[in-house]
């Protein structure tokens, strides 16, 4: 499998517009980390709130990986058996709280238009990451192109590592013929990572429409460049894994795992 793929979609099923029954959406995870999928499969997205249910809906099976989303600056990371807390999400205006002993990651949710180089400087010198929202129900909710860009070459300048939530079942950008929103695909960030790592056009990958040419692309992405990217991008949120596994191997990206 190409190393550009590896633990790339965090399952965010319980979200919009998924909507998917917490206990139900466990499941179906358990299920993927037990099946060829599993190489693609990031931890599981959960807020907070809804810890009780979360461990309910765990059990006694096995160790179940969680990103959780905090609700309130300070709020301390809970613990529970079966439950390994590899990410917290602070959402913006929040502040991840100290997690100093913790071994998990630490994402601040920052929106693209306060990015700068010296903000994300002082993140990384917190040992913390950064979180980008780029989708949701409304058509604000996603980021212009430029935006978005220059967040990316800000991450690249500051060496930080990012990910994003939201919007990015499709691999490649294009308009939902239902809604009209214009969704950034997760192939066109991988590229612009490459692009802006490379001293490039960030902006140019990220607008590319063509699936054929953003999928060939990337298909050529060497090794030490791949595993900068990853190092930059972590991964993002999706409420469906089947669409994305579906666009890789639609593009002739990946062998179908299943």
């Amino acid at each position: 499998m190409n190393p550009l793929f590896h633990q790339l979609f965090d399952d965010a099923a319980i979200f919009p517009p998924g909507d998917v029954p917490l206990p139900a959406a466990v499941a179906a995870h358990r299920e993927r980390a037990a099946s060829p999928l599993a190489p693609l499969l990031g931890p599981f997205v959960c807020p907070a709130a809804r810890w009780d249910e979360l461990v309910a809906a765990a059990g006694a099976g096995p160790p179940l990986r969680v990103s959780l989303i905090l609700r309130e600056p300070g709020e301390r990371i809970p613990s529970a058996a079966g439950i390994e807390v590899a990410a917290v999400e602070a959402p913006a205006g929040a502040l991840v709280p100290e997690h100093h002993g913790t071994p998990c990651h630490a994402y601040h949710e920052m929106p693209v238009g306060e990015i700068s180089v010296p903000r994300l400087a002082a993140l990384r010198d917190a040992g913390v990451r950064l979180k980008i929202r780029t989708g949701g129900v409304r058509a604000e909710a996603f980021p212009p192109v430029s935006s978005l860009a220059a967040a990316i070459v800000a991450a690249v300048r500051a060496d930080i590592g990012f990910k994003l939530t939201a919007g990015l079942h499709d691999p490649i950008r294009h308009r939902d013929p239902v809604t009209g929103f214009e969704h950034h695909g997760f192939l066109n960030v991988i590229l612009a990572v490459a692009r802006a790592l490379q001293g490039h056009d960030a902006a140019q990958a990220l607008a590319d429409a063509d699936g054929a040419r953003v999928a060939t692309a990337v298909s050529r992405i060497g090794a030490g460049t791949a595993a900068a990217v990853r190092r930059h991008f972590t991964g993002f949120g999706t409420c469906s894994i089947t669409e994305p596994v579906d666009g890789l191997i639609r593009y002739g990206l990946l062998e179908d795992p299943r």
